[in-house]
């Protein structure tokens, strides 16, 4: 997945369980099923804050 959450991937097989860690959403967007983070404001501005933290939204 890219920081948007769209697959980039060549295999097939691993788009095929691709819902063991993600839920598809609209416009073909990858979003984690779980995220374990400290929720501390310090490490919630972090991990916002990261090339990844758009897929994160508490």
């Amino acid at each position: 997945l890219d920081s948007n959450g769209v697959y980039n991937g060549t295999s097939e097989l691993q788009l095929e369980r691709i819902n063991v860690y993600f839920n598809e959403a609209s416009g073909n967007k990858y979003v984690p099923r779980a995220v374990l983070v400290d929720l501390e404001p310090g490490t919630m501005d972090a991990v916002r804050a990261a090339p990844f933290g758009q897929l994160f939204r508490p």
